[in-house]
């Protein structure tokens, strides 16, 4: 997953996935990011990829819900327990105010982990068996699991929600069913990347559910203000996150730009 700045920055990520490892204790994702100087091919960097994809794929997930999700949802659904679960939950955290956040995952244990990890942060969060209850009463739901089966289905979604999926990012994958897109107003992070990767949209293209002028913008169209985003109160939005190599980029040069300012900082104290 290679990205450039030029005559700033040069970015090549590399992962493996391992979905079986969450059973062992592992984590299922391992990655690197290798940054280089773009004026001399020079490493700047070696950065564990794993915390960098999950910080700036929650990122992204709330920026598009200042966009898409109502400004006043006051119920935020988790759905999945891994790596990224409670990134997701401080991230969407950020730009709504919620009084109550739910954590969902197939293994009770860990949901009830996840919510710990959050109330030691002071958000309102509890871990929760039910799933299709909690989705049938949140404002914003959002999914990061490696699911191959719809584990939330459009019918479930109220007036005015938001739908934020991020997790499955191969065709055979799908967190969501072909009804929630239909009913849905549909954004990604990048067309192409979701037209090729995104399972929950190539399958629903691919049985006809939706054709993909359906996407009716990107994150960065939305932060262009190109769409205006969300259309009303009642409308429901998902926005559906397949990674994107330039935020990789990005997110790797305030990593390295940090740490050179701490140190500064640290050597100035002493």
């Amino acid at each position: 997953m290679p990205a450039w700045n030029e005559g700033r920055s040069i970015g090549l990520k590399t992962v493996t996935v391992f979905p079986g490892n969450s059973d062992r204790g592992k984590t299922s994702i391992n990655a690197h990011y290798l940054l280089f100087n773009a004026r001399n091919g020079e490493l700047k960097a070696i950065l564990e990829a794993g915390e960098l994809t999950a910080r700036r794929t929650a990122a992204a997930s709330a920026l598009a819900s200042s966009y898409l999700s109502r400004k006043d949802a006051k119920r935020l659904l988790i759905v999945g327990t891994g790596r990224l679960s409670a990134q997701l939950a401080a991230a969407h955290a950020t730009v709504r105010q919620f009084d109550d956040i739910a954590v969902w995952g197939r293994n009770a244990s860990k949901a009830r982990i996840v919510a710990n990890i959050l109330v030691g942060q002071g958000l309102p969060a509890r871990s929760s068996n039910d799933l299709e209850t909690e989705a049938r009463a949140a404002d914003l739901i959002s999914c990061c699991t490696m699911s191959r089966e719809p584990l939330i289905k459009g019918a479930w979604l109220k007036s005015g929600a938001h739908l934020d999926l991020v997790g499955a990012f191969t065709p055979q994958m799908a967190e969501t069913d072909d009804e929630a897109l239909k009913r849905g107003a549909l954004f990604v992070d990048t067309i192409e990347g979701a037209c090729q990767e995104a399972g929950e949209i190539v399958q629903a293209i691919n049985s006809g559910a939706i054709k993909p002028d359906a996407i009716l913008a990107s994150l960065f169209e939305l932060c262009r203000h190109a769409h205006p985003g969300r259309q009303s109160d009642t409308q429901i939005t998902v926005f559906k996150s397949v990674g994107c190599s330039l935020e990789d980029l990005v997110a790797a040069e305030l990593c390295v730009t940090a740490e050179r300012e701490m140190q500064a900082n640290a050597s100035a104290s002493t």
